[in-house]
């Protein structure tokens, strides 16, 4: 074996290293709550990644057709989801994600923003925060938050409780989207 292979080989080496490198600082970039990628929609409806990932994003489900107009939150009762809808943008789905209900849900109907608190107790004891308040039926207040420790809470059935929780991450879009009188759309 000659020298120049053995300089090609580990010229070679050198840069397989520096790409893992690269590649695991990416990782630990994501894993740190770096950037997602943007969640956009086609014409159809369906999201699509602006960006490609090393893991399939979930799919949102369809925006549902009684979600009401203009700014608002629509939240899914029976698919646990929430859309972030501004009809001024284009796509007009801001943002999507799943959410974990509190023991009771909402009635469908239409609701507006009246408080926020950045920071709080949750019913389960948990630190929250991002605490968008929308709605009270019967005794319980309704609205939706994140667990600073990321945890979702386990549903105690003989609690009344209205707290709708999601990731961290998703609760900052929602607490910089949905200020005081923005709608609130409940759906079955």
């Amino acid at each position: 074996m000659g020298p120049g292979v053995v300089v090609t080989g580990l010229t070679l080496g050198a840069l397989a290293v520096v790409s893992l490198l690269a590649f695991q600082a990416n990782g630990a970039q994501d894993r740190a709550g770096g950037a997602k990628p943007a969640v956009t929609t086609t014409a159809s409806g369906g999201p699509t990644s602006a960006a490609p990932t090393a893991t399939p994003t979930p799919t949102a489900p369809a925006l549902p057709a009684s979600s009401g107009t203009g700014l608002r939150v629509v939240y899914s009762v029976s698919g646990h989801y929430v859309w972030l809808i501004d009809p001024k943008k284009n796509p007009q789905i801001a943002a999507a994600f799943s959410v974990t209900p509190g023991s009771v849900e909402p009635t469908p109907g239409s609701y507006s923003v009246y408080s926020r608190t950045a920071t709080g107790t949750g019913t389960d004891h948990k630190a929250i925060e991002h605490v968008v308040r929308f709605a009270q039926q019967n005794g319980v207040v309704f609205g939706f938050s994140a667990a600073v420790d990321g945890s979702t809470p386990t549903v105690d059935p003989t609690a009344k409780t209205g707290g709708i929780r999601s990731s961290r991450q998703d609760a900052q879009l929602l607490w910089d989207f949905a200020t005081n009188g923005v709608k609130v759309i409940v759906v079955a």
